[in-house]
């Protein structure tokens, strides 16, 4: 079986949505979504520079999300940053797809002209912790329940 990454569709809504709702089960995200969520967080092509899913036989394993920081985001991160998400199903993990993903991402963070990336992780999550640390960002203060963290390119 072999994983194919390629750019987010409309038709990868339901699995998107699937991956997000399998991280909420095993308690890792706060809330439940639907497709009109994924579709408004990552398929608008507004702000977005990449979203990559990671996909084998049909199936969405994971998927990325970069986007470029507008005025007032809610994730508090200075405009023209970039701001990234990692989404892997729990029973796919250890697999290598983030560090597969991310590599995508960077590049399109390079060509995008991005010179620092946002990961907003919350305190708990220690394997997202460990994940982005692996890909060489580091802590940039806290706000609440949510270290942020930072890449400089």
């Amino acid at each position: 079986m072999t994983i194919e990454l390629r750019p987010a569709r409309e038709a990868d809504a339901a699995g998107m949505v699937e991956v997000q709702n399998a991280i909420h089960a095993a308690g890792l995200r706060a809330h439940p979504v639907d497709e009109d969520f994924v579709r408004e967080r990552y398929l608008a092509v507004e702000h977005t520079v990449a979203c990559t899913v990671a996909e084998e036989d049909g199936r969405i394993l994971g998927f990325q999300s970069l986007k470029r920081s507008w005025p007032d985001n809610p994730y508090g991160v200075p405009e023209g940053w970039g701001i990234i998400g990692t989404h892997i199903r729990p029973d796919a993990g250890r697999r290598g797809l983030g560090r597969r993903l991310f590599a995508v991402s960077r590049s399109a963070a390079e060509a995008a002209g991005l010179h620092h990336i946002d990961a907003s992780i919350g305190a708990d999550n220690a394997g997202a912790l460990a994940y982005y640390a692996a890909m060489g960002f580091v802590p940039s203060g806290r706000r609440g329940d949510v270290i942020p963290h930072r890449l400089d390119l």
